[in-house]
């Protein structure tokens, strides 16, 4: 397997019909597989995963009974994948899941290099929202004694290597921060 993406879905009821429709268009490869985390859900979901997923080969779906954090599905998804190359997105569609062929690609491009990082980089959003981001990149650039900007932009994908080397990652919104953090100070090169 060569790309596993891992979408945690948290009362995503809705939107894990057209994450996956979405996913079918422009998956055309078999060495991608998607891991749908059910982080705890408590609306319908898991049963819209049971109808939907034998429809799609290339998805497979996990369930964490309890949620216990964004942080903690992802990992939980991150564990299982088989790709030589793992990264996650939202299931909220919010980021257009042709990103992560973007991200292979670019991967692909750069030799398959595991020592390269592939990060969303947001663009085109209200003023508001980039002075935010502009302000929060700052703070977390000065707080942590290294650059980071956008940190919660998607797709992040890495390698399996890579993801094997973290200690203790946070369960919560802060996997971001620290997925980031972790590829800056292990001199990964980020795209």
């Amino acid at each position: 397997m060569k790309l596993s993406i891992v979408v945690p879905c948290y009362n995503e009821a809705e939107n894990i019909p057209l994450i996956l429709d979405r996913f079918s268009k422009v998956i055309k490869r078999d060495d991608i597989e998607v891991v749908l985390v059910d982080n705890g859900s408590t609306d319908n979901s898991p049963e819209i995963l049971k109808a939907l997923l034998p429809k799609y080969s290339f998805a497979r779906t996990i369930r964490v009974e309890v949620n216990q954090g964004y942080g903690y599905g992802i990992i939980q998804g991150l564990m299982v994948c088989n790709g030589d190359f793992i990264g996650w997105t939202h299931a909220d569609m919010q980021t257009d899941p042709a990103d992560l062929i973007k991200a292979l690609d670019i991967i692909e491009k750069n030799g398959n290099d595991k020592k390269l990082y592939v990060k969303g980089n947001r663009k085109n959003r209200p003023a508001f929202d980039q002075f935010f981001t502009s302000g929060m990149s700052l703070f977390e650039t000065i707080y942590m004694g290294v650059k980071l900007y956008d940190v919660n932009a998607q797709p992040n994908v890495f390698s399996k290597e890579f993801f094997e080397s973290w200690k203790n990652p946070p369960k919560d919104f802060a996997l971001d921060l620290y997925a980031l953090y972790m590829a800056k100070k292990a001199g990964l090169k980020i795209k």
